[in-house]
């Protein structure tokens, strides 16, 4: 089974703070010395970072969709060995649907924009590479980062939950589709973990009691990339899967399985109808 040491060259979107900043440097400690590297928006994060030895790329995913189409573009150009892909970029705001002459739509599209439509974007370009990259036969791996919260949401940030709830989603159908591609799927769900994700709440010294420390969660999560597996429920997060998710990825396979049995059967005239699960 491909793992994540088989990787050669990784990027890294949003690696300048917290889970993805000790994602790149845990990565760069594996045996097989992977090229990492790393983006972000803030140049003196970046600029760090590449004194301790890692190749950067400052871009802010925040944008349109030619903008992450020339930044993929640029990626692939300039690292045409790239066959890893880690979606770590996210923001989470607090919102009081009691009160909603408060709430600013604007900050509402820019978490939907950066925590999914941006990664689903990102995705569809990165594949034309990744998938010609693995026909070569290089291992290549899309690891998008989600959340506890995608599967038991918190009412106090609803649009966080229902993104984290839709990248969970999408990286079980992906994975489904991209089977015998040689393109692997790994979701990495956290649980409240060691970050500055909150700072800007004014959360961190409430939350520091209660969280996973980042190293602790790293060191977990890094033994699921090791071993391949397509999803990684890391410390709380484990419990909440196994009750409501495990069952739910086998039947999504099951399915899907199901789905193309009968295409196949039927041809291209067949049109499955409404599942439920």
């Amino acid at each position: 089974m491909p793992t994540i040491a088989d990787s050669k060259c990784v990027l890294i979107i949003g690696a300048t703070a917290g889970i993805g900043q000790a994602l790149a440097r845990a990565l760069v400690d594996l045996p097989s010395k992977p090229k990492v590297i790393v983006n972000g928006r803030r140049q003196e994060r970046l600029d760090e970072l590449q004194k301790e030895g890692f190749e950067t790329m400052k871009f802010d995913v925040n944008t349109d969709r030619p903008n992450l189409k020339h930044f993929v573009d640029t990626v692939v150009g300039r690292y045409p060995e790239l066959d890893t892909v880690v979606f770590s970029a996210a923001i989470q705001n607090e919102l009081d649907f009691t009160h909603p002459d408060t709430l600013d739509l604007d900050i509402f599209m820019r978490e939907l924009n950066i925590n999914y439509i941006s990664i689903i974007t990102m995705t569809k370009f990165f594949l034309s590479h990744l998938i010609k990259r693995a026909a070569t036969g290089q291992p290549c791996f899309i690891i998008p980062i989600s959340s506890i919260l995608g599967i038991t949401p918190g009412p106090w940030v609803p649009t966080y939950a229902a993104t984290k709830a839709a990248l969970h989603s999408f990286s079980i159908t992906l994975n489904e589709q991209l089977h015998g591609t040689g393109v692997h799927v790994m979701e990495i769900m956290p649980p409240l973990t060691e970050s500055e994700l909150h700072d800007h709440q004014g959360k961190r010294e409430t939350l520091q009691k209660v969280w996973m420390p980042l190293d602790e969660f790293t060191k977990e999560e890094m033994e699921g990339l090791l071993r391949g597996e397509t999803f990684i429920p890391c410390g709380e997060t484990k419990e909440p899967f196994d009750a409501f998710e495990s069952g739910r990825v086998k039947a999504v396979h099951t399915m899907y399985i199901e789905r193309r049995r009968h295409e196949d059967n039927a041809g291209d005239g067949f049109r499955i109808g409404v599942h439920r699960l």
